[in-house]
């Protein structure tokens, strides 16, 4: 397309780049790596024509142009739909269990823009940046074209507190999308989710960095300790439970022992129930908890509740209907946040079905912190 974009101004906070100035020397010598990208739809290459076009593949493709002599290792954790706050929950099995060199995070379309995902950000963020094997992190904050919308001014304030460099599609593409310049349909087709031209540009904008980066690579700069959080930061050690790591008290519940076969493939692991009635008991330490279920574009589904330490006026409707059309959706509901520390039952029944339900209701896991 040839578009202006300037890709530079995109570089929104420099940070500490001792770790990125490392993973470059590391690569001029030849060091095997991987490079690891986790975030939601944009991340995973939705829309974009085939995966090579995402923008992730991009990046890493332009890691291995740069330094031939290096052997790296592609990694995308991209989930369509999901948040940081799953993100935080899935890292250790998505993305840190493959020892990554390099990590790229991008939720800032999925999450909302308020305190609460400025914390389950800064969790997973901490889990990232504070891993033995001390990758270097890149953060990655796109938006809605048509509004401009993310969580970015959040995400910045953890991105600006760790020193953590920074791209931005808000004054590159976005600007010149806004001054009439750019048609967003010639990169979007619902101003959300890049086409391939559109990924081309993120991987532009995320490349000029990098360059800039490659250009000092050689000079001195001391690392950056871990500070202090800057939340409450309840985040940093959460778990997701499944059948697998598990043994809740079922009743009508059962197990599901499919495959997962990728890191995508989501509605695996979990527990289904089709009679009205079926309940499943968990018992959990912390002060976060969260379901997450199917919601499904297959109509009726089954309806269940949460209820946290047998409190009903405060139980939690989990409707598996979902009322949008571009697939089934992997929901997050949160049954508690910032409740005191300990023990905690929770129990999830259903309480409507139907009898022609085109699906039982999936419950994926339950995510504590």
């Amino acid at each position: 397309m040839g578009y202006e974009i300037h890709a530079e101004k995109g570089w929104v906070n420099r940070g500490n780049l001792y770790r990125m100035k490392e993973l470059m020397r590391r690569a001029e010598r030849g060091d095997r790596m991987t490079l690891a990208f986790l975030g939601g739809s944009i991340t995973q290459g939705s829309v974009s024509s085939q995966y090579t076009n995402c923008y992730a593949y991009l990046v890493y493709d332009w890691f291995v142009r740069r330094f031939p002599k290096t052997a790296f290792t592609y990694v995308n954790a991209g989930v369509g739909g999901t948040t940081s706050q799953f993100g935080a929950a899935r890292v250790d099995e998505d993305v840190l269990a493959f020892k990554p060199d390099f990590v790229s995070i991008e939720f800032s379309v999925n999450d909302d823009n308020t305190d609460f995902y400025r914390e389950t950000y800064e969790g997973l963020m901490r889990k990232v940046y504070g891993n033995a094997f001390a990758p270097a992190v890149l953060l990655v904050h796109n938006m809605f074209y048509d509004t401009g919308v993310s969580a970015e001014e959040k995400h910045r304030e953890i991105g600006t507190h760790y020193q953590l460099p920074s791209v931005s599609m808000k004054p590159s593409i976005y600007a010149q999308v806004e001054a009439g310049v750019i048609d967003r349909r010639a990169l979007t087709p619902d101003d959300l989710h890049p086409n391939s031209e559109g990924h081309a540009l993120l991987a532009e904008v995320i490349t000029s960095c990098l360059d800039r980066i490659y250009a000092i690579r050689h000079e001195a700069e001391e690392a950056f300790p871990m500070p202090e959080p800057l939340t409450e930061n309840v985040y940093e050690k959460a778990k997701r439970f499944q059948n697998h790591n598990s043994t809740p008290v079922c009743e009508g519940f059962s197990a599901d022992d499919t495959l997962k076969k990728y890191v995508n493939d989501m509605f695996r692991g979990g527990w289904t129930a089709s009679g009205q009635g079926a309940k499943i008991c968990f018992e959990v330490e912390g002060t976060e908890i969260a379901v997450q279920y199917r919601k499904s574009v297959n109509h009726p589904a089954p309806v269940a509740v949460a209820v946290v330490d047998g409190e009903e006026e405060n139980a939690v409707t989990l409707d598996a209907n979902f009322e949008e059309t571009w697939g089934d959706s992997l929901h997050i509901d949160t049954l508690a946040h910032h409740i005191s520390p300990g023990r905690h039952k929770v129990e999830i029944r259903l309480t409507q079905t139907h009898a022609d339900d085109a699906a039982p209701f999936y419950l994926v896991s339950l995510i504590t912190g």
